[in-house]
Parts: structure tokens; C-alpha cells; sequence
């Protein structure tokens, strides 16, 4: 699922679900989360991985009002704020993002949208507001 990397480094792995936020499932305030977080339901508020190997995985019923801050994300919902995912990003078919989307690998399917930027990050230097992140993103200086 997620190819070859070409800078020889191993491809990136998806973390195995570990929590899940069910269809009728309503959250009010941040979540922080550790390994895999699958999401058929409602969060309002930042959705910020605690580790290296974060990985959100957004139902096409899902939905995010907040920024998300993440390894890895899977989206097929909607997400209302910035993703920022310091390895990858998929955006499937039904993704709608309100906001702009860091990533460092991208692949985008045929009917997602974005309403914001992308913004392709590298090593150089964190994207303002993120130093307090142990594995703070990071984007070139245009």
C-alpha cells in the first residue's frame, strides 16, 4: 500500500488500530493518541499522534473540525483544518480537507478535494508553531 521509498529508506507502515472512535461517537476537546486511531465518527478539537507511528485513519462517514498532527493519514472523511503528517498523506476519493495539508508523500485519488495548500515539507526546518513536537515537521524556506 504504501511502495517504495526512494531515498532506500524503508516504506512507511500504517500502525495497527488501537483505538477507535465509532460511527456514533461524538468528541468535544483534543485527542491524543499513540499507534493507530480509526475514526467513523465526530471530533471536535486538534488530533495529535503522541509517537513516531501515528497513523489516523478517517472513515468516508468521519469528521475533524481541528488540526491534525500525525505520522501517517488515511482520510476519506472530512477534515475542517490543517493535516500536517510528517510521512505520509492519502487522500482517497471522498476526502474534503478546509485547510492546508504538510506532507512529506502524498498520493491523492480522483475526486479528492482540497481547500487550502499543500505544502511538501523537508528536513531543514519546523513548521512555526510544531517545535514542541519531538518529530517536529519541518518545510524548506520559500
Amino acid at each position: 500500500m504504501f511502495g517504495n521509498n526512494r531515498n532506500g529508506k524503508a516504506p512507511v507502515r500504517p500502525a495497527a488500530v488501537e483505538s477507535l472512535i465509532g460511527s456514533r461517537m461524538s468528541i468535544h476537546g483534543d485527542v491524543e493518541f499513540a499507534g493507530g486511531l480509526h475514526v467513523d465518527g465526530h471530533i471536535s478539537g486538534s488530533v495529535v499522534a503522541s509517537g513516531r507511528d501515528g497513523t489516523l485513519t478517517l472513515t468516508e462517514n468521519g469528521r475533524i473540525e481541528g488540526r491534525v498532527e500525525v505520522a501517517c493519514a488515511i482520510i476519506n472523511g472530512q477534515v475542517t483544518g490543517d493535516l500536517c503528517a510528517t510521512e505520509r498523506v492519502e487522500l482517497a476519493a471522498n476526502a474534503r480537507v478546509d485547510g492546508d495539508v504538510h506532507y512529506k508523500t502524498i498520493q491523492v485519488a480522483a475526486g479528492a478535494q482540497v481547500n487550502g495548500r499543500l505544502v511538501r515539507m523537508d528536513e531543514q526546518r519546523p513548521l512555526p508553531g510544531l517545535e514542541h513536537m519531538p518529530h517536529a515537521l519541518t518545510t524548506a524556506q520559500a
